[in-house]
């Protein structure tokens, strides 16, 4: 062995052990780093999800939380949506008008206070509602109602796509630009793009004259960047200040343009639109108004400045209910929480995505162990697998408590998102009952309160129970064990956000 080879070797050595222990210092660095900063402000399953990813995978996992550990929009959206809640609180006094007779339930005034310490908005009385059920029907009415509109439309979306079924949608906001309406539009950047023939949306926007911008986008070349999995999860259609639409559906075709399973079957989505008219109309479009100026720094809150008449007979009362990582506080999770814990008869839960927080899973348990009648609507169907299988792994817990559970039959994908406290108070919305939509999303949900809307949604209710099979302890315990390693698996993965 020559000396020339003895250097060689040794140099590798010595290169090899250098690189060892910058290997070993970052490893150090980055266990020490992270169980200081990861657990700050987060629940403690969440930390705990992370710091197992980070430990197990170091590199990749603190990568990844680098990438996607903040739940806060940049510091200029954040300041801009407390410039619209101050706005909203300093110049809505005069809507919180709203009859008090009873039975007016005694714990509602602190969760309505709540709300509106939370959001900003306040309850108002006088409002009408109708519920739709029928895809075709909500599309069909909020094009009519666009077609009727002679002043301002504005429309949001999570998804906006054109398509066969949406084409009529879009003409008429070509129409209502040709009759000199102003049409704004906004879309979740990431979601819409996600879907087929987003280029020929755009397109057509554009040539119909449409002022549009996308939602939270993720375009590094412009600068414009935030954590890309917070989105915009709201929808909403409000006509001339006078008519609201919002709710769970997306404007896009039923089956969100995916192939046929293996069934042959193809997905089909089932959503809940409710149209409003009167006060709480305000508070949506301030809503709109607040995602507009996130995006265009174009102020339009005092578009909406003048309040509809309340209808002193009208007996809906009704509290829009923001929500999202532009805010302190989880607002969706403190409202759903706040109502369970108060009911004293009977909770209905829709949601299509249910991976609830600890806090959530102990208010539901505890009420159906005491007794209260507890079910909850989901599919027996999931269009996303990891959410799907991560929701699965509570049904023991929650089937073992008492709580009833409805299977909506494949190949519909449940899809609508609403809670039911008594005969008293509903929430409809945007939301889902998962860690996303608590923290992740922008949402909408509207807190009502009154018999006609109750009793509508306890009809859309047993419609469900009719297309529904319902889930036993018995049938449950009996799935394969590696599903059940799998659900489990899903829910850790479900908690790293």
């Amino acid at each position: 062995m020559t000396d020339d080879t003895l250097t060689l070797d040794t140099a590798s050595a010595w290169a090899i052990f250098i690189i060892s222990v910058i290997a070993l210092v970052a490893l150090v660095g980055i266990a020490i780093v992270s169980l200081v900063v990861v657990p700050r402000n987060r629940r403690p399953q969440t930390a705990l999800a992370w710091l197992l990813l980070i430990y197990i995978l170091p590199f990749v996992g603190f990568l990844l939380f680098l990438l996607l550990g903040s739940r806060k929009l940049p510091k200029r959206r954040r300041e801009k949506q407390q410039q619209i809640n101050d706005y909203i609180l300093e110049t809505t006094e005069g809507m919180d008008r709203v009859r008090r007779d009873h039975p007016w339930p005694p714990w509602l005034e602190p969760i309505v206070e709540l709300n509106r310490h939370l959001g900003a908005m306040p309850l108002v009385g006088g409002n009408a509602a109708r519920l739709y059920t029928d895809y075709a029907g909500s599309i069909e009415a909020m094009t009519e109602a666009i077609r009727a509109s002679t002043r301002v439309v504005h429309v949001e979306f999570y998804i906006l796509a054109l398509d066969g079924t949406t084409a009529d949608f879009f003409d008429a906001l070509e129409e209502a630009v040709a009759r000199g309406v102003t049409v704004r539009v906004l879309y979740d950047h990431i979601a819409s793009l996600r879907v087929k023939g987003y280029r020929r949306t755009m397109r057509r926007l554009r040539a119909a004259g449409i002022e549009h911008y996308a939602m939270l986008p993720v375009r590094p070349f412009r600068l414009q960047w935030q954590r890309p999995d917070l989105r915009n999860h709201r929808k909403f259609v409000i006509v001339d200040g006078s008519v609201a639409f919002t709710g769970s559906q997306n404007m896009i075709e039923r089956g969100y343009h995916r192939g046929r399973r293996r069934d042959g079957s193809r997905l089909q989505w089932k959503e809940l639109v409710v149209r409003f008219e009167g006060p709480i109309v305000s508070g949506i479009d301030a809503l709109f108004a607040t995602d507009w100026y996130s995006e265009t720094d174009e102020l339009l809150i005092r578009e909406a400045a003048s309040i509809p008449d309340v209808d002193p007979e009208a007996g809906l009362d009704a509290q829009v209910v923001p929500s999202g990582p532009a805010f302190e506080g989880e607002n969706n999770l403190r409202l759903f929480n706040s109502l369970l814990y108060a009911a004293q008869h009977q909770i209905q839960i829709c949601s299509p995505y249910f991976v609830p927080d600890e806090s959530m899973l102990y208010a539901i348990t505890t009420a159906a162990q005491s007794g209260l009648d507890v079910q909850l609507f989901v599919s027996e169907v999931g269009d996303q697998p990891l959410v799907f299988h991560a929701q699965r792994s509570y049904y023991e817990q929650l089937l073992r408590a008492g709580v009833r559970i409805w299977l909506y039959k494949t190949p519909t994908v449940l899809h609508a998102k609403h809670l039911t406290i008594d005969d008293e108070v509903a929430v409809i919305g945007s939301s889902n009952m998962d860690m996303r939509s608590f923290s992740l999303n922008l949402e909408v949900s509207v807190m009502v309160r009154g018999e006609p809307i109750i009793r509508a949604l306890r009809e859309v209710e047993r419609s469900y129970r009719e297309n529904s099979s319902e889930l036993t302890l018995e049938t449950w315990l009996k799935r394969p064990r590696h599903m059940a390693a799998f659900d489990d698996l899903a829910r850790m993965t479900a908690a790293v956000q």
